[in-house]
C-alpha cells in the first residue's frame, strides 16, 4: 500500500508472533549480492490452538522440518503464498530499460494510472515515492483497486500475482525462480506467524482438493518447472522438487487400483503377493516394516508423539485417494474443455469456544454430502466386503491352486485401519457420521465393484 520497495503478504487468519520479523526479513533482502540473489523471503508457516496430535494431518511439522530445509539447500524454498517479504520490483517483473518514461506500451502493460507508473518506475530503480498530495493518491488507490482496472493490461500475467492456477502462490514464486532469482527461508525463534489450520474433515479435504487441483494445472501448463529448467533459468534440482510437489495429485491414481487390488484378490481368490512359505514375502514386510520405522523416526525427531504419526500416516491414505483425485479430475475436466476448476475457500474453525474451552469433540472426523468422501466409504465396504468373504471362506476356487493368502488379507486390514474414520462414520450422528446419500452411492459402487469380480470368475 505504501509503494515501498518492499512488501509482505500474509493471509487474513494470520498475526505477526515475532516483534522482529521485519528486521528479520531486511537483513537478508539488504544483505544479498547487489540485489540480485534474493528475490523473496519465506518465514515457516506455523498454526496456533492446533488440534492434539494433528488428528487431519494438515499442520505440516514434518513437511516443514525436512521438505523446506531441502529446498532451501538447491534454489530456495517455494512462495507458500503467506508470510513472506517479496522485493517489489521482482513482483513487478519488468526490466529496468523499460522504465525511462512514461508512454503508451507501458502504460497498456501496467493499466491507465500515471501514478502507479511513476511508484513503479520509482520502485524499480530502488527510489522512494513521495506523493505530492495525499488526497490524490488516496484517489488513485482507489482507482487502482477497481475491478475492472487490471482489463487489457497484463496484470496476472506478466505483473503481479499470476492467474492461471488455484494455487497462485506457487506459481508465482515459480515464475519468480525461472528467472533466476533465489529465495530464503527463515524459521526464528520465536515463530513468525502463526495462523489457523482447517479443524474439520470437509475443510481439510477442501483445501487438500485445491491444493492438488492448482498445483497440476501448473504441472501441465506452459509454466511447467521441466519448461524453465530447459529454456529459462530454473535450477535442475529446484525442477526435481517442485516436480516432487506438483505431481501430489497424479499420485491418487495408481494408488487408488492398488487399494482395490487386495480386496479384488480376495474375492477372485487370486494373489498378487508371494506366500507365506516363500521368501520373498519377508522382503515385502521387511520393506514395508523399514519405511514406517524411519518414517516414525521423522515425526519422533521432530518432537512430535508416535499418535501424530499414525494420524498423519492414515490420512495420507485419505486425502490421496479422495481431496488428491477429485483434484485430478477437476483437471481433467479442465483439460478437456467441460468445466472450469473455482477456487474454493478453506473454512477455519476454532477448536475451542468462545469462553476459552476446548470443544470435546474437537479431533472426531467430520462429514459433509460432498462427493468427496464416496471414494473413501466405498473402499472401505469394499475391504469389509473382502474380509468377511475371507473370513467365512466364500471365495471360488483358485485356478491356478495358489489363491489369495495371508499377505492380500494384512493389506485389506490395513486399509481398513487407514479408513478407521470412515468406519466410525457409518455408525455416527450429524456431522460425525457420514451422510445417506453418500452410503447408498458407494455402496453402489461397491456392489458394481462387486460384479465386476464376478464377471472375472465367471470369465
Amino acid at each position: 500500500m505504501t509503494n515501498a520497495p518492499y512488501m509482505m503478504n500474509v493471509d487474513c487468519d494470520m498475526y505477526a508472533n515475532n516483534p522482529k520479523i521485519v528486521l528479520h526479513a531486511m537483513c537478508l533482502l539488504l544483505g544479498s549480492n547487489s540485489e540480485k540473489e534474493i528475490a523473496f523471503v519465506q518465514f515457516s508457516q506455523n498454526f496456533y490452538d492446533g488440534l492434539k496430535d494433528d488428528p487431519y494431518g494438515n499442520q505440516l511439522v514434518v513437511l516443514r522440518e525436512y521438505m523446506a530445509c531441502g529446498f532451501s539447500g538447491l534454489q530456495g524454498m517455494f512462495y507458500g503464498g503467506t508470510g513472506c517479504f517479496h522485493r517489489r520490483k521482482v513482483i513487478y517483473g519488468l526490466q529496468l530499460d523499460n522504465i525511462d518514461s512514461v508512454n503508451e506500451e507501458i502504460l497498456k502493460i501496467v493499466g491507465s494510472s500515471k501514478e502507479l507508473m511513476k511508484s513503479v518506475a520509482h520502485a524499480l530503480k530502488g527510489k522512494t515515492n513521495s506523493p505530492d498530495h495525499l488526497s490524490n493518491s488516496i484517489d488513485t488507490a482507489y482507482q487502482v483497486a477497481g475491478c475492472g482496472y487490471e482489463h487489457g493490461t497484463s496484470w496476472g500475467r506478466q505483473l503481479g500475482w499470476l492467474y492461471g492456477s488455484t494455487t497462485e502462490d506457487i506459481l508465482t514464486g515459480l515464475r519468480i525462480q525461472g528467472k533466476g532469482w533465489k529465495s530464503a527461508f527463515l524459521r526464528p525463534n520465536p515463530k513468525a506467524f502463526l495462523g489457523c489450520a482447517p479443524s474439520g474433515g470437509p475443510a481439510a479435504m477442501t483445501q487438500q482438493k485445491r491444493w492438488a487441483t492448482g498445483l497440476l494445472e501448473v504441472l501441465l501448463s506452459k509454466d511447467c518447472p521441466i519448461l524453465a529448467t530447459l529454456f529459462a533459468k530454473l535450477h535442475w534440482r529446484q525442477c526435481l522438487a517442485y516436480l516432487w510437489i506438483f505431481t501430489w495429485g497424479l499420485r491418487s491414481i495408481p494408488e487408488l487400483c492398488y487399494a482395490f487390488l487386495p480386496a479384488y484378490c480376495i474375492i477372485t481368490n487370486s494373489h498378487f503377493l508371494p506366500k507365506v512359505q516363500e521368501q520373498a514375502f519377508y522382503i515385502a514386510i521387511v520393506v514395508f516394516v523399514i519405511y514406517h520405522l524411519y518414517t516414525l523416526s521423522e515425526y519422533l525427531r521432530a518432537g512430535l508423539s508416535v499418535r501424530a504419526w499414525w494420524n498423519n500416516q492414515r490420512m495420507a491414505r485419505i486425502t490421496t485417494m479422495t481431496a488428491w483425485l477429485f483434484g485430478f479430475l477437476s483437471v481433467i475436466l479442465k483439460l478437456l474443455r467441460i468445466s472450469e476448476t473455482v477456487f474454493e475457500v478453506t473454512k477455519k474453525d476454532k477448536s475451542t469456544s468462545s469462553n476459552g474451552a476446548h470443544d470435546v469433540d474437537a479431533g472426531r472426523f467430520t462429514f459433509d454430502e460432498s462427493p468427496i468422501f464416496v471414494p473413501g466409504t466405498t473402499i472401505l465396504m469394499v475391504h469389509l466386503t473382502a474380509l468377511v468373504v475371507s473370513l467365512l471362506n466364500l471365495q471360488p476356487p483358485a485356478h491356478d491352486g495358489l489363491g489369495s493368502g495371508l499377505g492380500e488379507v494384512l493389506c485389506s486390514v490395513w486399509l481398513v485401519l487407514c479408513f478407521w474414520p470412515f468406519l466410525k462414520g457409518l455408525f455416527g450422528k450429524e456431522k460425525h457420521g457420514i451422510p445417506l446419500s453418500t452410503i447408498c452411492k458407494s455402496a453402489a459402487l461397491a456392489l458394481l465393484f462387486l460384479r465386476l469380480c464376478r464377471m472375472t470368475i465367471m470369465g
